[in-house]
This record gives structure tokens, sequence and C-alpha cells, in this order.
């Protein structure tokens, strides 16, 4: 069975505009979910208790999406670059 993990975080960005974080020690994790339905209805949560801060922004990133652990990694890829 394959997982389709999805990870909400958040925090305020420097430019409400744009998505560079002001602080990145400051990001707020809210966490791991097995599906797109959990994520998005956690990623609304926070999004809506945060409404009041126009910087404010919370995401939504398809983890599964990132890379196919089937297929070998370049060497560059390896190292973290």
């Amino acid at each position: 069975m394959t997982q389709r993990l999805h990870l909400v975080f958040g925090g305020e960005l420097v430019d409400p505009s744009g998505t560079v974080f002001r602080d990145v020690e400051a990001i707020h994790m809210v966490g791991m979910f097995p599906d797109y339905a959990s994520a998005y209805a956690a990623w609304k949560s926070e999004a809506q208790r945060t409404v009041d801060n126009a910087h404010m922004r919370y995401f939504i990133a398809h983890i599964h999406r990132l890379r196919d652990e089937e297929q070998p990694a370049s060497p560059t890829e390896e190292l973290g670059a």
C-alpha cells in the first residue's frame, strides 16, 4: 500500500505576497498526515486560527512527491546539495 504523506507547516513571512519566512527557527510544524484530506483539515484550522496576522501562512507539502525511493539517488543528491 502506497502512503501519500503530507506535511503541514507555517510561520510568519517577510512579505505576505512571498514565501520567505521571517524566522526559519520559528516555523510551526503542525504535523505529518497520511492523506490530503486530513492535512487540509489541519491546514485550514491553523490558517483560520492565525487569520488576524496577514504575514502568517501555512502550507501543505506533498512529501510523497519529493522522490521515488525506488530510483537510485545521484551522488550530488546523496551529499545533500
